[in-house]
């Protein structure tokens, strides 16, 4: 169970909220303690419940867990069901208590229906996204856009210009979970998984993967159109070189070389979570 949680996207969520949130600290506004903690929770929650929904829906012959029997997974499944719908009713009371406290802003309706949309489209039929190739850019959508746009919003109020800078990590988010398909690669076809790499083949997706990578830069480059200063923004290149690395790791892979699955992993999460972070902390302490 703990395993299908996927802790490293709770962690990135929260990153990311904590960047939106810090860029609000930046603008000036006032620091609403309620809605950040609450906001925050209903974030996690959402991701949690974006990791465990599309379990429930697998086939029959995908398992679980390895080496369980039927009785196991479905003990397994009826689980991660109740924690999916405990998770979901706790997400509604969540944003209910702060709209009746007055301390939801109109635009953060907005944010919340995308955030659920994306949700339900991403895990359960007849869309569930997930099987359908379209699973990797959903949830580099929620990541890098709509949790940084929640949190900007509960302590702002409304949208700002900056949180163009969502932009190139929603890029760096496709690039990580583009990796993450490869060393599954054949576990998905045998199972009948439809990934962006499985969609598409290795021979194009390495390629757009590089694309992804170089994009976010150039995008970060292009912030100032946003009223973002390269000062501001230089920290986000302390991960270029990783980047780089990344990319060289996975040529070498589509060469045919003997890939370190281990290292591409932590390289790829390594480039997203670091940028993140690095701009959190800059957003904060300016």
């Amino acid at each position: 169970m703990l395993k299908l949680t996927r802790l490293h996207h709770l962690l990135l969520a929260a990153l990311t909220y904590f960047l939106g949130a810090g860029i609000a600290d930046y603008l000036g506004e006032s620091f609403r303690a309620a809605p950040f903690w609450l906001g925050l929770l209903g974030v996690i929650l959402a991701q949690l419940t974006m990791s465990l929904l599309p379990e429930i829906f697998r086939l029959d012959v995908e398992p679980l867990a390895e080496n369980e029997t039927r009785r196991e997974r479905q003990t397994l499944r009826n689980n991660i069901l109740y924690l999916s719908v405990a998770s979901l009713a706790s997400l509604v009371l969540i944003f209910y208590s702060l709209f009746a406290s007055s301390q939801l802003p109109s635009p953060a309706f907005y944010f919340l229906a995308l955030s659920l949309a994306i949700l339900l489209a991403y895990s359960i039929p007849p869309f569930r996204l997930v099987n359908r190739g379209f699973g990797e850019l959903l949830l580099a959508i929620h990541l890098a856009y709509v949790n940084p746009s929640i949190a900007f919003v509960l302590q702002a109020g409304g949208t700002h210009r900056f949180l163009g800078i969502t932009i190139p990590l929603a890029f760096l988010a496709f690039a990580y979970f583009v990796v993450t398909n490869f060393q599954s690669f054949a576990q998905d076809r045998k199972f009948g998984r439809v990934t962006f790499l499985a969609r598409l083949g290795w021979e194009r997706v390495v390629p757009l993967h590089h694309i992804f990578v170089l994009f976010a830069y150039i995008f970060f480059l292009a912030m100032p159109a946003f009223g973002l200063t390269l000062s501001l923004l230089a920290p986000a290149f302390i991960t270029l070189p990783f980047a780089l690395y990344q990319i060289i790791q996975l040529r070498n892979i589509s060469l045919g070389l003997r890939p370190n699955w281990r290292i591409l992993h932590a390289t790829a999460l390594g480039v997203f979570g670091l940028t993140i972070y690095f701009l959190a902390l800059t957003f904060w302490i300016r």
